[in-house]
């Protein structure tokens, strides 16, 4: 019994095999690609990563940042929103730079008021009371100068009627009442005069320096709003309401990294390629004026003819596509800027890789 299960399990091992190696060699046909690579359509042509962007003049996408720092509050665009030149896009918690704004313009009024104040002296009201003591020192003299008369005249009279001491004290008031008359007319001269030049001058500096300091925190909080810098389209928006932005940007919990706050791009027809060449490869470019490419549209048979605009004169790292900023970089490319129509029947957007070949020259 125990022969006839080994040979069994003999056979059943030696069919198993037969049919395993069976399986196993028969040739298998590849699945197809999901899409074909990007041929070079050039006999010669140099290959190069793009990324398409909006196309500007200068530059890049828009990246629009805050000059301050602050909380969001309010968002007051959406991503895809075409908008024109000024119009808000994203609003900070200013309560307290609106705080100090009121608190400047009150010290620019009081300001004010005070040098209206000094430049409309002298007051009537203040004037008719130096008046009035003018007045009144005016009389006390003469009261004191009859006083003094009548003694003299006694005394003239019959020396023995008034005594010397009476006669001097006398002459002291008279003394007294001329010295306060002109101290009574030189402070009505003094108020009749107005302001003192120097006190004007001097109100009027700490004016305009009031009013300075109020233009500044006034512009200083309208910093808390941002505002589209020109006519386009907005890209994305990376703040949320409730999070905190600064100047650096928004923090982007994917990349761990500082990101703009709110992104623009041109509403023009056309839109901008920006192609790395590596840097060994930038002896065989062709001069500017004739340079001829290509664009494949990745996942695509899709080719778009390019038109040469500009090259970026600056060697840098090719971290621009991978944003690993910290990495060590051994390659360096040239960017080289190019620009195309989209077709009206198929979605090109900003921030798409695309595969470039640059046609070499004719030797």
């Amino acid at each position: 019994m125990r022969n006839k299960i080994l040979l069994v399990l003999a056979v059943f091992g030696i069919v198993a095999g037969l049919l395993s190696a069976y399986l196993y060699g028969v040739e298998r046909k590849p699945k197809p690609p999901v899409f074909s690579p990007a041929p070079n359509p050039y006999a010669q042509g140099i290959y190069a990563n793009g990324i398409v962007e909006s196309y500007q003049t200068h530059g890049e996408n828009i990246n629009i940042y805050p000059e301050v720092a602050g909380t969001v509050v309010i968002i007051l665009v959406s991503e895809g929103q075409r908008v024109q030149r000024g119009t808000p896009l994203l609003a900070l918690d200013d309560s307290v730079q609106r705080a100090s704004v009121e608190q400047q313009k009150s010290q620019a009024e009081a300001a004010l008021a005070l040098l209206q104040e000094l430049k409309a002296q002298p007051r009537r009201e203040s004037l008719e009371v130096v008046k009035a003591q003018v007045n009144l020192a005016a009389a006390n003299l003469k009261t004191a100068q009859d006083q003094l008369d009548k003694q003299r005249r006694s005394y003239e009279l019959d020396p023995k009627s008034v005594s010397k001491d009476t006669l001097d004290t006398a002459e002291n008031a008279v003394k007294v009442a001329k010295a306060n008359l002109e101290v009574a007319q030189k402070q009505y001269e003094l108020n009749k005069a107005g302001a003192w030049s120097y006190d004007i001058r001097n109100q009027e500096k700490q004016y305009n320096a009031a009013t300075k300091a109020y233009a500044a925190a006034s512009n200083l909080l309208a910093k808390y709003t941002l505002n589209a810098p020109i006519d386009g389209v907005v890209l994305s928006v990376n703040a949320a309401v409730g999070s905190y932005v600064s100047p650096q940007g928004a923090y982007d919990t994917y990349t761990q990294g500082m990101i703009p706050v709110i992104a623009m791009g041109s509403t023009g027809e056309f839109l901008g390629v920006r192609c790395y060449i590596d840097e060994i490869l930038l002896q065989r470019l062709p001069s500017d004026g004739h340079m001829k490419a290509e664009m494949f549209i990745r996942g695509t048979d899709i080719r778009l003819p390019l038109e040469y605009v500009r090259i970026q004169p600056y060697v840098s790292p090719k971290v621009e596509l991978s944003d690993q900023r910290a990495e060590r970089v051994d390659v360096r490319v040239l960017p080289v800027i190019f620009r195309f129509a989209p077709p009206k029947d198929m979605q090109v957007y900003p921030g798409q890789l695309v595969d470039v070949y640059i046609a070499e020259p004719q030797k």
